[in-house]
């Protein structure tokens, strides 16, 4: 081919070539303009469309989204006494706030890897991500991406919804946008980790933050995560209860797969991002995290079921009075209003699930697990019994099985710190708190708190005062009342101390029967009873315990330690503070003493509650006790014996035990030997022996109770607890205690007189002047004006006055003889054998015979034999005549009875004195 046609072949070739290029070029240039043409309409309609989803969004200011952010539910903690942890208020969600610098950097790394990898150089978005989402949602797309930053998960969760919309996720950038604007990476970064969900802890319940993660699931602080632990768990938040390792029921899954896998991919992340090197990886990734998961973690309700509600139900009482006074209202408005304490309860719940509190209770922790651990294993409770119940499911009648139940308080006398108590035995057979919430007839505790202190606080007695401890009829408007002593007798003259250490329920119902006007019942309401009701108040058994509603062990023992405190009542409170997560204290119990009693009497009680101890209805104590204290203390039974008390009080605390049926009915008389007073004595004693161990100075000090001036020791009548006469000297019925020096009887006995009396079937009554001195005995007599003054002149069996000892053998009640005014009938004799012999004269005032004898009948017949009535009514015949007179308490003597001769007999026969004999009977000789 020539030259030229190769040029031409070339030039043909270039002009195609050029053709074609501007053919192509044009068609580009077409496309480009017509792309950005509709990327610019994409685009204006995508900004057209997010302006008009968040043209209604106001802009929230800086304080506003600051309290959004932060404003998370966080798990209260309790605390026992010493800042010893509890554990947490009960949640539907666990979560601990922390601080950043307070968390493992293998986490906020593991987090950022994986969740937001450019977290620190973006602005709270990344717009690729707004472009894809807007184009997804522009076109309908059935595919939807994710791409959220912390910052946008942030939103999300605190100010936003879960929604999920387009309009949600505008708003979502835009607050995003403007939350980087105000708050600093390590701000949201730490708002973030406190604020994620973590799925289950190792006791089934929900958790978020990542200290509630580190605690729940490796029980650890989140600072000290490990690699591997820190892999794991920032892998979780990405489907919670997916990968969380624990089930509902707080056990490990069967198959943790996914989260192994999970917590790979979290790794692989971290090594990508630089975070870790290959050495670190593969170690992490050999690691067995199942070994680090811990184990099922009983909650706080679990371990102590009563102390927790305990303390949830008083702090939600605390709560409803602080909400309350915010807004104006008084204690009392709220209580007595039905729909403002419903309100309020509401809100005090909330508060204190959610806001993270700190509550610092006075339980001792050591303490309260000992005395748990005792009544668990304790064997003499005594039997079950079998009750007819209604059931709540199918409304039909079942029997049920109930045990003895069991309920105890410690307090600290000076502060009211509640150190410990017992609920109950068994939290899931019975959830009353049979400490706090159980009201009970106290029994015979109830004595020296309504009757005797109050009685001595009046002046009306002091523990050497004598009651006579005899039947008692008290009318009343239900009939009258008959008050029985426990042990069905009565036991005559008593003092208050001794009546109180035996604990006589006679001679309490003659003393609070003389201050009942005076209504004593307010010194039970100073002490803290609170289910006091109207009719208690006029109701004389209330001095045995015999209450409408009853009273709690809390406040049964907290009255005793008003004695303790020389006479003021403190409150008792559990609580000691509430602290909010700030570490402001929102609450702080503050002790309010109430005056009750004179120092005087309170102490006066303690000493006379000592022998209570010492030798009365607790003396089963002694040796029961390993360790020896200043101690005193009540036992009390209630009626038909359904509770069992007992409440001691030494110079630092009180401690009180109670048994009973749910179901009021009687305990066992016995029971593997011991009572049911016993086994509650044995229980206390063994409850009190734990908590000695523990802390030995609190349960035993060294020191004793403090006697207040104003007392003195001074001897007394024990006839009447007046100053002792000479009589009363001398007969020996001195006896001496302490008194209230405002209080020392100052008149002189002058009912105890001697004096002559005659004694007929076992009754001693009052010589007249003219009463046959050989018919009487001399003696030592009580006043029949005594026995006015006690309204007991109608007795019918003066011998009960009497203590039944040797020390009151001489004395006689003062009764008179009613004498019919004339001479006795006479009597009939006659010969028994060589005996004289005769049947008890019928008229009531003879008080004796004389028995007449002559030798023969030429002699004048005299008195042979003098016998009171009640005596032998026999004489021994010899040779000679007899008769027997009746003498009546005047000294007027009957006619004589029938003569009966001993004479010579006419048939052979020896007498005793060597002569023959036989017998006559004549008619009565006359007087005349």
């Amino acid at each position: 081919m020539s030259e030229k046609q190769v040029r031409f072949s070339w030039q043909k070739l270039w002009r195609h070539f050029t053709i074609t290029y501007e053919v192509i070029w044009n068609i580009c240039l077409i496309i480009l303009i017509v792309s950005l043409c509709a990327f610019s309409f994409a685009f204006g309609v995508g900004a057209g469309y997010f302006a008009s989803l968040v043209k209604d969004v106001k802009p929230i200011p800086y304080k506003e989204m600051k309290k959004d952010i932060y404003n998370y539910e966080e798990t209260t903690h309790i605390y026992f006494a010493n800042r010893e942890y509890l554990g947490y208020f009960r949640s539907d969600l666990e979560r601990d706030e922390v601080k950043l610098s307070q968390v493992s950097p293998y986490f906020i790394q593991a987090v950022i890897a994986t969740e937001d990898e450019h977290f620190y150089e973006h602005k709270g978005v990344v717009p690729k991500a707004i472009i894809r989402a807007i184009f997804q949602e522009a076109t309908n797309s059935s595919m939807r991406s994710g791409g959220s930053t912390l910052t946008q998960q942030l939103v999300k969760n605190q100010i936003l919804t879960s929604e999920v919309s387009f309009e949600r996720k505008a708003k979502e950038v835009l607050l995003a946008l403007r939350l980087e604007k105000f708050f600093s990476k390590d701000e949201i970064l730490e708002a973030y980790i406190n604020v994620v969900p973590f799925g289950r802890n190792a006791s089934g319940r929900n958790i978020a933050g990542v200290q509630a993660a580190a605690k729940g699931v490796f029980g650890i602080d989140a600072k000290e995560l490990t690699l591997p632990q820190a892999a794991f768990l920032a892998g979780l938040p990405q489907s919670p209860f997916r990968y969380t390792p624990f089930t509902s029921e707080g056990e490990l899954k069967n198959d943790l797969s996914p989260a192994l896998n999970r917590m790979k991919t979290v790794l692989s992340r971290m090594k990508k991002a630089g975070y870790i090197s290959e050495d670190e990886y593969k170690e992490a990734l050999a690691y067995d995290i199942t070994k680090d998961f811990v184990s099922s973690l009983p909650s706080p309700v679990e371990k102590y079921p009563w102390l927790t509600f305990e303390i949830e139900r008083r702090a939600k009482d605390i709560f409803i009075d602080l909400l309350a006074k915010k807004d104006g209202y008084e204690r009392q408005d709220v209580r007595s209003n039905d729909q403002l304490y419903k309100e309020y309860a509401e809100k005090a719940e909330k508060q204190l699930r959610q806001n993270g509190y700190t509550i610092y209770t006075t339980i001792d922790k050591n303490i309260y697990e000992r005395m748990q651990a005792i009544v668990e294993k304790y064997p003499y409770f005594g039997s079950d019994t079998v009750v007819r119940k209604k059931d709540e499911k199918t409304g039909q009648i079942i029997s049920v099985r109930q045990p003895v139940e069991v309920g105890a308080m410690l307090i600290e006398n000076k502060t009211g710190r509640i150190i410990s108590f017992v609920g109950g035995r068994d939290y899931k057979r019975e959830q009353l708190n049979h400490a706090t919430q159980a009201y009970r007839s106290n029994g015979s505790t109830m004595k020296p708190l309504l009757v005797y202190a109050p009685a001595m606080e009046m002046g009306i007695v002091q523990p050497g005062s004598v009651i006579p401890d005899v039947d008692l009829e008290i009318p009343t408007q239900q009939g009258p009342y008959r008050p029985k002593n426990a042990d069905g007798k009565t036991h005559g003259l008593t003092s208050v101390r001794h009546a109180l250490k035996k604990s006589y329920n006679i001679p309490a119902i003659r003393t609070y029967a003389r201050i009942i006007d005076q209504r004593p019942i307010s010194y039970l309401e100073k002490m803290g009873f609170t289910s006091l009701t109207t009719g208690d108040g006029s109701n004389l058994s209330l001095a045995l315990g015999g209450l409408t509603k009853g009273v709690t062990i809390e406040e049964n023992v907290n009255a005793y330690a008003t004695f303790a405190n020389g006479g003021k009542f403190i409150d008792a409170y559990l609580i000691e503070k509430i602290v909010d997560k700030n570490g402001n204290v929102v609450y702080e119990h503050e002790t309010k003493p109430v005056e009750v009693f004179s120092p005087q009497t309170a102490y006066l009680t303690i000493d006379m509650m000592r022998d209570v101890i010492r030798s009365g209805t607790a003396a089963f104590l002694n040796g029961k006790l390993k360790f020896s204290a200043d101690w005193a203390g009540k036992t009390g039974t209630s009626q038909n014996t359904k509770d069992a008390w007992f409440v001691a009080t030494n110079p630092h605390v009180t401690f009180g035990t109670w048994m009973g049926y749910d179901t009021p009915k009687p305990l066992e008389k016995s029971y593997k030997g011991l009572s049911y007073s016993q086994r509650n004595l044995l229980l206390w004693a063994q409850l009190m022996n734990g908590a000695y161990d523990i802390r030995p100075e609190l349960i035993a000090p060294k020191e004793r109770f403090h006697m207040p001036g104003g007392i003195v020791k001074r001897s007394y009548c024990a006839i009447s607890g007046l100053l002792p006469s000479e009589t009363c000297k001398r007969f020996g019925l001195i006896e001496s205690d302490l008194f209230n020096a405002a209080f020392v009887p100052k008149k002189e006995d002058s009912y105890l007189v001697s004096g002559t009396f005659v004694e007929l079937n076992g009754e001693r009554y009052v010589a007249l002047p003219t009463t046959p001195k050989e018919l009487t005995k001399e003696g030592i007599m009580i006043s029949t004006s005594l026995l006015e003054q006690w309204g007991i002149q109608h007795i019918k069996d003066m011998s009960k006055l009497l203590p039944q000892n040797d020390q009151w053998k001489h004395v006689f009640v003062a009764k008179t003889l009613q004498e019919n005014g004339k001479k006795p009938d006479p009597l009939a004799v006659h010969q028994k054998e060589n005996t004289l012999v005769w049947s008890e004269h019928h008229e009531q005032d003879v008080i004796g015979y004389r028995v007449y004898y002559t030798a023969s009948e030429t002699a004048p017949f005299q008195v042979m034999a003098t016998i009171r009535k009640g005596e032998q009514k026999s004489v021994p015949l010899r040779q000679g005549m007899y008769y027997v007179t009746a003498v009546d308490i005047a000294g007027l003597e009957s006619n004589p009875s029938n003569i009966v001769r001993m004479l010579p007999a006419s048939s052979p026969g020896q007498s005793t004195n060597g002569e023959t004999t036989e017998t006559q009977t004549e008619e009565q000789p006359s007087t005349n």
